[in-house]
């Protein structure tokens, strides 16, 4: 029997009905939830996140949601750094905190560790990055990445702008490619805590029918509204990272980049649905990729999860 202490941890694909889950384990008064979600840190990013609402988190309180605004960066580190520190804390009151969401990354970086020798961000660094690629194009930068770093290249689409800035950025801050630090850096995993991983994984045709359902809901309850409001409080741009998650980033360039018109909005929805899409297809790429290293119980449905974590004790 295991003498370390218990986390609950339940990843799936957007839509997938993971916080519903959380809220129905959170009822029995012995556990807290922490949100592992790259949108929902965001302060007033709330419909294109599905954040949970204010009666909801009221009712079902949240940990790491609206923790920083638009303009900020966060880290899969920091996240590290804030959820471990949750964890011991509702671990001192009593509790079993739940880590609840679809940031592969940030179960990854937490499950595994992350490398401690790379450097930090260099804000001038990436500016000059960011400003080579407006003058010359993303590709150009991609085919820099290739030249310096060929395994990171191989990994990464010339869409990944994020890692892209990020593997250039230690390249030029150490003259050693990201993989090559990545690859000297002996894997810390966390053996402070007994996890229990869940991963909820609908069928592909039942999943993307809830996405669809709730894009549309997202329309029509004000999204565009929403990044309007983004707009003009933040001066949201395609440069923020916030700005990159999935909907805000095509809705921002239908707001300031298109006419407008019916078409263009058509264009836009179209857009977002195969984004999303494209996103629940890379976060069942990221959990099959978590599976081969560490035990983890997958449902198919909500109700089979329900049913099998109904005896469920931290």
């Amino acid at each position: 029997m295991s003498n370390k202490m218990p986390v609950i941890n339940i990843m799936g694909p957007t839509a997938s009905g993971k916080t519903a889950l959380a809220c129905e384990l959170y009822e029995r008064g012995e556990y807290e939830i922490i949100s592992v979600d790259s949108a929902l840190i965001y302060r007033d990013m709330d419909i294109g996140s599905a954040k949970p609402s204010k009666a909801e988190q009221e009712r079902y309180p949240h940990h790491l949601i609206d923790i920083i605004s638009p303009l900020e960066v966060y880290s899969a580190a920091q996240f590290v750094e804030d959820a471990t520190r949750l964890i011991d804390e509702i671990h001192a009151r009593g509790k079993t905190p739940i880590l609840v969401g679809g940031t592969m990354l940030y179960f990854k970086a937490l499950l595994e560790g992350l490398a401690t020798n790379l450097p930090n961000a260099s804000p001038d660094v990436r500016q000059e990055i960011e400003a080579n690629a407006a003058l010359n194009g993303w590709e150009s930068v991609f085919e820099e990445l290739k030249r310096v770093d060929p395994v990171a290249g191989e990994k990464f689409k010339v869409s990944d702008r994020q890692r892209i800035i990020r593997a250039l950025e230690v390249f030029k801050l150490t003259g050693k490619p990201i993989t090559q630090l990545q690859a000297e850096q002996p894997k810390q995993l966390s053996y402070r805590y007994n996890y229990h991983n869940y991963a909820l994984v609908p069928d592909r045709l039942e999943l993307h029918n809830r996405i669809e359902i709730r894009l549309k809901n997202m329309w029509d309850i004000g999204f565009l509204s929403e990044v309007e409001y983004l707009i003009e409080k933040y001066d949201l741009n395609e440069n923020l990272p916030s700005a990159r998650s999935v909907g805000y980033r095509q809705a921002l360039d239908f707001l300031t980049n298109s006419d407008r018109s019916h078409k263009s909005k058509q264009d836009m929805e179209d857009k977002s649905l195969f984004a999303t899409r494209q996103l629940a297809k890379r976060q069942y790429t990221w959990l099959r990729s978590l599976q081969e290293v560490h035990s983890m119980q997958n449902f198919l449905t909500i109700k089979q999860a329900q049913e099998d974590l109904r005896n469920l004790h931290g």
